[in-house]
């Protein structure tokens, strides 16, 4: 970095908001499982607006890529630099404004998603958005990636709860759509082009949120499954029962259950053993706790009678229920700490699961058998974590990492083209699967995104490496 520019940003940013010593950009240039690690001439950190905008007018200005940042709790090393200037956001974090009538809720993209849930319960509404890393994940993060979560099949993902963003572009423009309005039809949507792009045509610094009426009744149950299939049926049989009060239906297997226990503190299992599938279920409507569960045991009660089901439990409090929740919510860390997991974030259609995961199974099985398997499947969305866990001994003896790391990807990837699938649902593209990208991706609307690309930022500044085959 030149003096000049280095003198520009002090004068935009202030010393505090300027990191320029290899121990203050340390945390900023690897991922949060220290998978990849990468470089950085300085880390930015905007407190408002126009102190972003100004930031990356002079970094562009001097040739030198942007590399935004939220929480930097991906999984597909999207926020991971490669030389150049790191923007992160979390000193832009305030509530804009709160509109209780409109159901909207304006707020600078450094929010953490935690801080968002407080903010909309605060109004007696919610923004029914809820994943793992929600203590640490900022919004500009969530929207960049097009986040998904347990709540998908009944609110859609990220793209379908903003109601309108600011975005900083390339050359320092600010771009505004911000009026929140329902129906607006000035031409293109450009708002959710910026949903899923991962900072590659701008950085986002400000939300519009759809929030949500918060549910008065809430049922949770937890069911123990020997198959897929069962569990399939039985989700089925749930969400004819219950239609659009399904809130979540959450599948694991039971060596993820096993990781959970073994290596994340404060959880327990309802059963005896660990049963080979377990089903998590949430409903919410309005009402009573009491009523709804009553619901949920009975139609639970038509299953068992079918042999679908081997035991079940469903939540007598508030506090049951949180448990079953933060046991779902703890398997990121469990895997983490369990070994190397080569995560595959693969979708079909949810009629497509049992047949996936049986084929995803016989490639593991004879192309990886240092591995074991294990499953984390948003069952009525088709999102399936299709995880390949390699102990950290067996991972070590490997002598190019990243090329296993690929032969998986690609293995499990082929599976779910053949089922009709895609092979990112909910995590991005990053800089990790760039190449499956240009293998699996329609070359036209590779083109056409590449088109919007250089429409927004002809010099490839923004983000370079991620999201895009090169």
């Amino acid at each position: 970095m030149s003096d000049a520019l280095l003198s520009t940003l002090l004068g935009i940013l202030g010393p505090r908001g300027l990191l320029t010593e290899p121990s203050e950009i340390a945390p900023f240039v690897t991922d949060f499982r220290d998978r990849r690690t990468g470089t950085a001439l300085a880390v930015a950190l905007p407190a408002t607006v126009e102190e972003a905008a100004a930031t990356v007018r002079a970094v562009t200005g001097a040739g030198l890529p942007v590399f935004p940042q939220g929480g930097n709790t991906g999984l597909c090393y999207g926020a991971v630099p490669r030389r150049g200037v790191v923007i992160a956001l979390r000193r832009l974090n305030r509530m804009r404004e709160a509109d209780a009538g409109s159901g909207l809720l304006s707020v600078d993209a450094g929010m953490t998603l935690t801080e968002v849930h407080a903010a909309a319960e605060a109004l007696g509404l919610q923004f029914p958005l809820h994943l793992g890393a929600e203590g640490t994940a900022q919004i500009g993060g969530l929207i960049s990636t097009n986040a998904g979560g347990t709540a998908v099949f009944r609110y859609g993902a990220m793209r379908d709860l903003v109601a309108g963003v600011e975005v900083v572009l390339a050359d320092g423009q600010v771009f505004s759509d911000m009026k929140g309005l329902r129906k607006d039809n000035t031409g293109y949507p450009l708002s959710q082009l910026f949903c899923g792009a991962e900072g590659t045509l701008g950085l986002v610094t400000g939300a519009v949120l759809r929030l949500h009426p918060r549910m008065n009744a809430r049922a949770h149950a937890w069911l123990a499954l020997d198959t897929p299939e069962a569990a399939l049926e039985a989700g089925a049989r749930i969400r004819a029962a219950f239609g659009t009060t399904v809130e979540a239906l959450e599948l694991i297997d039971r060596n993820e259950a096993l990781y959970v226990l073994a290596h994340v503190p404060g959880n327990r299992l309802p059963f005896d053993t660990a049963p080979a599938y377990s089903l998590m279920v949430e409903i919410a409507g309005n009402g009573s706790d009491s009523a709804l569960s009553g619901q949920l045991e009975e139609v639970l009660a038509g299953i068992f009678e079918d042999g679908l089901v081997r035991d079940a439990i469903i939540a007598q409090n508030e506090k049951q229920g949180a448990e079953i929740w933060h046991f779902r919510h703890s398997v990121t860390e469990a895997n983490k700490l369990n070994g190397i997991g080569v995560v595959l974030d693969t979708s079909v259609r949810p009629s497509a699961i049992p047949g996936f995961i049986a084929a995803a199974d016989a490639v593991t099985a004879e192309r990886f058998p240092e591995a074991e398997r294990c499953i984390v499947c948003h069952m009525a969305d088709g999102n399936v974590h299709y995880i390949v866990m390699f102990p950290f001994e067996a991972w070590a003896r490997f002598p190019d990492a990243e090329a296993k790391e690929i032969e998986v990807e690609e293995a499990i990837h082929d599976v779910a083209a053949r089922f009709g699938g895609s092979f990112s649902a909910e995590h991005g593209i990053g800089r990790k699967l760039t190449s499956e990208m240009a293998r699996l991706v329609d070359p036209l609307k590779i083109e056409m995104m590449q088109r919007l690309r250089l429409a927004f930022d002809p010099e490839g500044l923004m983000n370079p490496g991620a999201l895009l085959p090169r």
